[in-house]
């Protein structure tokens, strides 16, 4: 089985489950997932998003900004303004 034949055989229950043990480090039985493991759970939820999802459901997606509003205008304007870092000992 190829890795796009594994994409397609993911159930949606199967998915919420990668999903899950991605979110709390762990299987469904509690085993600790390794990082390989995490990488690999990541990009079967990621390409199952792709192939099933619209863009705008899929895991990660930030909506663009909107364009002409007064509020991103702002931000921009707060976005150059320097605010240095207080470390608190």
């Amino acid at each position: 089985m190829d890795f796009q034949e594994l994409i397609e055989a993911i159930t949606p229950d199967i998915y919420n489950k990668l999903k899950s043990a991605v979110e709390l480090g762990k299987w469904p039985d509690g085993t600790q997932l390794t990082p390989i493991q995490k990488a690999n759970t990541l990009q079967a939820i990621i390409a199952y998003d792709a192939h099933h999802k619209a863009e705008d459901e899929r895991v990660g997606y930030i909506p663009p900004k909107e364009k002409g509003s007064s509020s991103s205008n702002k931000e921009k304007d707060n976005a150059n303004d320097e605010h240095p870092i207080k470390w608190e000992e």
